[in-house]
């Protein structure tokens, strides 16, 4: 099926993009900018676009973000610490992110005649995000088949909802995803931190899959210490 990717930028959404384009059906990649502070992740996504040799199409979301207020990703409270499945996670949750970054996506697929958009959402992201999660997902593609009913059929593509970190990255290996070339981090620095959420769930993923981890941390072995407590919680 002629495939949207949704494309963070993220290990995981670029990982899908590999898989897709293993697969033949990938037209392009679809980004967002929500005034997010790790707003560097789009370069990645567009490096992904160039590999792949797909159309890249950044959608300007900021006036949109800007009202999605008392996140940690678009501003005002730090990005925490510690492991992704933490409560204290949950500052990092953009009200209904997914519900309109897919609906503006669904709508790029009628409009352009493809078949498909594809989403990265994991096992991992369930506790934290609802719109991550299964019933969400099987939700909007009631949704949409509404919305575009006589119009198009679009089918929401989400192979990894039911899988873990260490599959996609399992998944990724398989497809020569250049790890490296991904951006993950909250924080947006230089590095990523190798304490956020996201961090330690990548670096996490990176162990439980048996694979070398090519990112450069500014602390590599947080992630220890927070699955650690974590554990003990």
């Amino acid at each position: 099926m002629k495939t949207i990717v949704v494309c963070s930028g993220g290990l995981d959404s670029v990982s899908l993009a590999h898989m897709v384009a293993a697969q033949g059906g990938l037209t392009r990649l679809i980004s967002f900018d929500y005034g997010q502070r790790h707003r560097k992740e789009l370069d990645y996504a567009a490096a992904a676009a160039r590999r792949l040799g797909v159309p890249h199409h950044v959608i300007d979301m900021r006036g949109v973000g800007a009202v999605l207020t008392g996140s940690a990703l678009t501003g005002g409270a730090e990005v925490p610490d510690g492991h992704y499945a933490e409560e204290t996670m949950r500052i990092t949750v953009v009200p209904n992110r997914n519900a309109i970054m897919l609906t503006v996506a669904f709508g790029m697929a009628a409009a352009m005649g493809d078949q498909a958009v594809a989403a990265a959402v994991h096992g991992g992201d369930h506790f934290i995000y609802p719109d991550c999660r299964p019933a969400f997902t099987q939700a909007f593609q009631q949704m949409q088949d509404a919305a575009l009913d006589g119009y198009a059929q679009v089918r929401l593509l989400t192979p990894f909802v039911h899988r873990t970190k260490a599959d996609i990255v399992t998944e990724g290996a398989r497809h020569d995803t250049p790890f490296a070339e991904t951006w993950s981090c909250y924080k947006g620095g230089a590095l990523h931190c190798g304490r956020c959420g996201t961090c330690v769930e990548r670096r996490e993923a990176f162990h439980l899959a048996g694979i070398p981890d090519p990112t450069a941390y500014e602390d590599a072995d947080f992630w220890r210490q927070a699955i650690a407590e974590r554990e003990r919680a």
